[in-house]
């Protein structure tokens, strides 16, 4: 025997007396196997595969070839190792590796009315916070950091992460998200203030295929926040939206009259819906026919599912089968086949919906006063309702200090008529009626009392005591009498005193808003109630022409406010829900050429605002200026506020796996991202 005869014989037996590669173990949060991760519940392939000293390999979803066929405009799927990502996100499910297969049923009211609950099951970002709603983890991103002052932060992404058609996702696409998009007048003719900073755009420059930077013109610590827990991704699909760009495409304009836009920018907004948010009007709900002829019926997605089926009745998604996530096990994320959204506005409907078992999982507008009714019939449904802490779900009502009626934006911008309606609201009835004496009386403050430490207790129970007496003296003081004896004050000139409350039930509970007509009513403030849609109420609200708002105090948590300031300066909200003050935005927003002044303690709002999200949260100056803040909202009365600290309920139907209790129900977490939907699965 040769030499090399000899090497090849010696090492085939090697070969046969060394052990297979081994199988990973299949962690759980339940049962770890000893492994441990720099991130909690959760790994980088490399990581995992060290810390179990094996290879990882993967599995698809036995049914996904037919779901990337409902898909429109994708191709056939290569295996599903080449779909991944070099270095996918490793989940260690909750109790079980799960199995495929299943479709969540939800609902919402309208296609932009009650829909994060469920964009937030499939929703993703650079980052999000673990469950223990302390903890920033990766997701999209695989790493990221800052420099010494907040000034720059650089994100590391995924290698080989791809879009839901099959395309590379890369740096390219988050530049050309803020390049191209938020800064391009076609899209918006203003850019969004929310992508400004001390009123200055963002440099964001993709440095290679992987590594992309955010140089702010201020020191901006809060902002990973955002990228943790907003509805607004970072990223754009570069290779699909710039195809409709003079700037990439000299035949934009050709391009897109060829499909029957007048121009290029038109089918950059037909895909792209003009906003971050996901629940615009999707291409199939616009024209699905248009959709088709192009090729594609919505824009490609990093997301868990993608839309395939849209309509005024509700929406479907599939699984996206390039999605980022695999188990312990090598399977491929999510395990669920598809979500179907249906959409129903009427509450009464939604409950017996839910009573019958036709709903999966439902946490957004479902309140207290549901409770007993749902609780009655879990059995009967196979379902389970269960408690869950909230932040910002302090009810509030903000009267409209420059109502386009001057003698109610005069009456409204007086602090004795708000201290009045404040203490003519019986709160404890309100929290035993509406709440189940499960919260506790509250003044509204424009910060989450349990997510930071400057509200103090006298912000809190400042004028919360129901007296009707003193809240009858404050309105003679101001000069309304009732002189026809009706028992309706009248106005400074003559009319009577008569207020249209307005509200969505998206946002507010029901009986709260009667209970609430009847003591305004009482001190002869008559109120006439509308319940209407989320659209409608937004609609009229941002339009100035509600006498007063009401919604949830959302949007106020620690970790919102320290990279959006909204809720701080006028109109105190946004969009979705708005404060009070449209004139005084639109004064500031216009130079002082437009609108109306605002006094002078309120246009400090501004710069303190700007002050406080250049400074870190929870440092000595954050809580001076957030003091500060609270205490102008305070002395004006800027909202007021009904029962906090409650707790609220959410259910989730018995077949639904990998389910643990969530530690808070609020949006400013973006409802269920932090629970990892992905690693749900439906018992079969």
């Amino acid at each position: 025997m040769s030499h090399k005869s000899a090497f090849l014989a010696g090492a085939a037996l090697l070969a046969l007396s060394l052990p297979a590669s081994a199988a990973c173990p299949v962690a759980t949060v339940a049962d770890m196997k000893g492994l441990s991760s720099a991130y909690p519940q959760q790994f980088e392939l490399k990581e995992f595969e060290k810390a179990g000293n094996c290879e990882l390999v993967f599995a698809e979803n036995p049914a996904i070839n037919d779901l990337n066929a409902r898909i429109g405009g994708n191709g056939k799927l290569a295996a599903v190792a080449s779909r991944l990502p070099t270095e996918p996100l490793v989940v260690a499910p909750y109790d079980a590796k799960g199995s495929y297969g299943g479709v969540i049923t939800g609902l919402s009211k309208a296609t932009e009315s009650g829909t994060s609950d469920l964009l937030s099951v499939r929703h993703v970002n650079f980052v999000r916070y673990a469950d223990d709603l302390q903890t920033i983890v990766p997701n999209v991103a695989q790493a990221w950091k800052w420099n010494e002052d907040f000034t720059q932060l650089t994100f590391t992404l995924r290698k080989g992460h791809k879009w839901s058609d099959g395309e590379r996702f890369t740096a390219e696409d988050v530049a050309f998200w803020y390049n191209d998009i938020i800064l391009n007048k076609d899209v918006y003719e203003k850019t969004p203030g929310r992508w400004l900073f001390a009123g200055k755009p963002v440099k964001v420059e993709a440095l290679d295929e992987v590594t992309v930077s955010f140089t702010f013109p201020v020191p901006t610590p809060g902002i990973l926040n955002r990228f943790a827990v907003d509805f607004g991704q970072p990223f754009q699909p570069k290779h699909f939206l710039s195809q409709f760009m003079p700037k990439y495409n000299k035949d934009a304009d050709k391009l897109a009259k060829s499909h029957g836009f007048e121009k290029a920018g038109d089918a950059v907004d037909f895909y792209y819906g003009g906003s971050d948010w996901k629940d615009v009007p999707s291409p199939l709900l616009k024209d699905a026919e248009k959709a088709a002829k192009i090729g594609r019926d919505v824009v490609p997605t990093l997301e868990s599912f993608i839309v395939v089926e849209e309509t005024a009745e509700g929406r479907k998604l599939v699984a996206n089968p390039y999605f980022h996530m695999v188990d312990t096990a090598g399977q491929q994320l999510p395990y669920i086949n598809e979500i179907v959204e249906s959409y129903v506005s009427d509450k009464e409907v939604q409950n017996l919906k839910i009573m019958n078992g036709e709903v999966v999982w439902k946490q957004q507008a479902i309140f207290l006063e549901d409770f007993p009714l749902l609780k009655e019939n879990e059995e009967k449904g196979k379902y389970t309702v269960q408690f869950a802490p909230t932040f910002g779900e302090n009810v509030f009502f903000s009267f409209n200090r420059t109502h386009k009626d001057p003698v109610l934006a005069k009456l409204f911008s007086d602090v004795r008529f708000n201290k009045a309606m404040s203490i003519a609201m019986n709160r404890d009835e309100i929290n035993e009626i509406v709440y189940l004496g499960q919260g506790k009386p509250m003044q509204g403050v424009p910060a989450e009392p349990k997510t930071v430490s400057f509200v103090t207790d006298e912000a809190l129970n400042s004028d919360i005591d129901y007296n009707i007496e003193a809240a009858k003296k404050l309105l003679a003081e101001i000069g309304l009498k009732d002189a026809d004896g009706d028992k309706t004050l009248e106005r400074e000139d003559g009319k009577p005193l008569v207020l249209r409350l307005v509200y969505s039930s998206q946002g507010v509970p029901v009986k709260m808003m009667e209970l609430v007509r009847d003591y305004w009513s009482a001190v002869g403030v008559r109120v006439d109630l509308k319940e209407v849609t989320s659209d409608e109420y937004r609609a009229a609200a941002n339009n100035n022409d509600l006498d007063l708002t009401t919604w949830k105090y959302d949007a106020n948590t620690g970790p919102t406010i320290s990279q959006d300031v909204t809720v701080f300066i006028p109109p105190f909200g946004d969009f979705f829900n708005p404060g009070t003050g449209f004139g005084w935005a639109a004064w500031k927003k216009s130079g002082g050429k437009e609108g109306t002044e605002p006094p002078a303690d309120i246009k400090k709002l501004w710069g303190l605002s700007e002050k406080f999200i250049q400074v870190s949260l929870g440092s000595e100056e954050s809580n001076r200026i957030g003091a500060e803040i609270v205490k102008i909202h305070g002395d004006n009365m800027l909202k007021i506020g009904t029962v906090g600290d409650i707790v609220a309920p959410f259910m989730f139907r018995n077949d639904l796996k990998n389910v643990k209790p969530i530690k808070s129900k609020t949006y400013d977490f973006y409802w269920t991202y932090p629970y990892r939907p992905q690693q749900w699965y439906l018992a079969k």
